[in-house]
C-alpha cells in the first residue's frame, strides 16, 4: 500500500456504468497523490479521462505514464472551455481547492476534489453560493469510506439493520508522516488546514454517514505537536468528540505516528456500535497476520463473523457519481452531506485546544 497515505490509490474491478466516450472528464492540479485514486475510480466506472493540466511538467509526465490515453493541456483554461468535459477532478493544495472549484463550476462543469475540500468557512460560503447559482456539483473524495471495501460493506450492513440503530462511531486514522516525501505546503497550516481539517475530514464524514445524521456539534477537539518540533506548524496529533443531531456519539483520533515497522501507511480502523451489535473495520492491515487488507468483523444476536472483503465489494461511489453528473441526481452523496462534513472539520480545527 505504499509508504504513506498520500499515494494511496486503490484499483478495483472495472464496472462501467457508461459506454466509452459517454462521460468525459479531465484533471487539473496534481498536488496530492489522491488524484490517482480519484481517476482510477472514475475510469473503472467507465469514465473517459481526456486531458490533464498542472504547471509542473514533471507531475504531468508522471500522470500521463499512469493514464496514457490522456493528453496534456496547455493551460487550465483549455480544459475549462472544453465543451466535451463534464467533470474536472482536482487535488490542489488544500487551501486552493475551493478557488479551483469555483472556477470549474463557473465554467459549467461539475467538480470532484480531494478531501479536505476547503479550509475556511468563507470558502464554504462561496462554494455553497456557486453551487446554488450554477447548479453544478462540488463532490468530495472522502476516500477512507468511499474507496475502502470494508467501509462500503459496513454501510450496507447498517442499512440492512445488522446492528440496529447506530449509537456511536469510533474512528482511528493513523498515518505515516514520511516527511521527506512531503511538499513544503504540507507543513504550513494556512495551506493544509490543520490535522482535524485534513485527515479529520475522513473521520467526521464517516461519523455523519454511519449515524445517518444531518448535523453534529463538536463537544471538544484538541491538537498537538508532540514529536515534530522541526515543523512548528504541523499538528501530529488530533482528536475530537461529536454529538450528532439524531443523538449518536462520535469520537475520532488522527495522528502522524505510524511506526516504521508497520507494513502499510496506517492501521486505519472504524468501530461502529449499534443497539443490536457492532462492526469493526480493519481497513488496511490485520496486524500480526499475513492475510492482507479488508477485514470486517460483525457481532450481533446471530453470532460472530469475520468477513474478508478485499476484492469482493467494489467501490460503487464512482459509478454513482458519473450517473449523478449525467442525470443531475444525488445518489452517490448529497451536496448537503459533503459540505456538512467540511464545515464540521473546519470548526473542529478552529476551536481545538492545543496540548503538548
Amino acid at each position: 500500500m505504499g509508504a504513506d497515505g498520500m499515494n494511496y490509490a486503490p484499483k478495483g474491478a472495472k464496472s462501467a456504468v457508461v459506454k466509452p466516450g459517454e462521460f468525459i472528464f479531465s484533471a487539473i492540479a496534481l498536488d496530492h497523490g489522491h488524484i490517482y485514486g480519484m481517476c482510477n475510480g472514475l475510469t473503472e466506472a467507465g469514465g473517459t479521462l481526456k486531458s490533464v493540466y498542472d504547471p509542473d511538467p514533471n507531475k504531468v509526465a508522471a500522470f500521463l505514464k499512469a493514464y496514457p490515453g490522456a493528453r496534456a493541456a496547455a493551460s487550465e483554461e483549455e480544459i475549462l472551455s472544453d465543451p466535451e468535459v463534464l467533470l474536472i477532478a482536482g487535488a490542489a493544495i488544500t487551501s486552493e481547492r475551493c478557488a479551483l472549484g469555483l472556477r470549474v463550476m463557473n465554467a459549467g462543469k461539475d467538480y470532484f476534489t480531494d478531501k479536505a475540500p476547503l479550509t475556511t468557512l468563507d470558502q464554504l460560503a462561496a462554494a455553497k453560493e456557486t453551487v446554488t447559482r450554477t447548479g453544478r456539483k462540488y463532490a468530495v473524495y472522502y476516500s477512507e469510506r468511499l474507496h475502502v471495501e470494508t467501509a462500503v460493506l459496513a454501510g450496507q450492513l447498517i442499512e440492512d439493520g445488522a446492528i440496529g440503530r447506530v449509537i456511536q462511531v469510533l474512528g482511528l486514522g493513523p498515518h505515516r508522516l514520511n516527511a521527506p516525501s512531503r511538499p513544503e505546503w504540507f507543513f504550513k497550516k494556512e495551506q493544509y488546514g490543520g490535522i482535524l481539517c485534513d485527515i479529520g475530514s475522513h473521520q467526521i464524514e464517516q461519523i455523519l454517514f454511519y449515524t445517518g445524521a444531518k448535523d453534529a456539534t463538536i463537544s471538544y477537539s484538541q491538537i498537538g505537536n508532540f514529536n515534530h518540533l522541526q515543523y512548528p506548524e504541523l499538528d501530529d496529533f488530533g482528536d475530537a468528540v461529536l454529538v450528532t443531531d439524531n443523538g449518536a456519539a462520535g469520537y475520532f483520533r488522527v495522528d502522524w505516528f505510524t511506526p516504521d515497522g508497520l507494513r502499510t501507511w496506517g492501521d486505519g480502523r472504524t468501530i461502529i456500535l449499534g443497539t443490536e451489535g457492532y462492526i469493526e473495520q480493519r481497513k488496511y492491515i490485520n496486524i500480526g497476520a499475513d492475510d492482507g487488507p479488508g477485514h470486517l468483523f460483525l457481532v450481533n444476536g446471530k453470532g460472530e463473523q469475520h468477513m474478508r472483503v478485499d476484492g469482493k465489494v467494489g467501490y460503487p461511489y464512482f459509478g454513482q457519481l458519473i450517473l449523478d453528473s449525467l442525470n443531475r441526481t444525488e445518489n452517490a452523496m448529497t451536496q448537503e452531506h459533503a459540505f456538512k462534513a467540511a464545515e464540521l472539520c473546519v470548526k473542529a480545527q478552529a476551536q481545538a485546544k492545543v496540548i503538548q
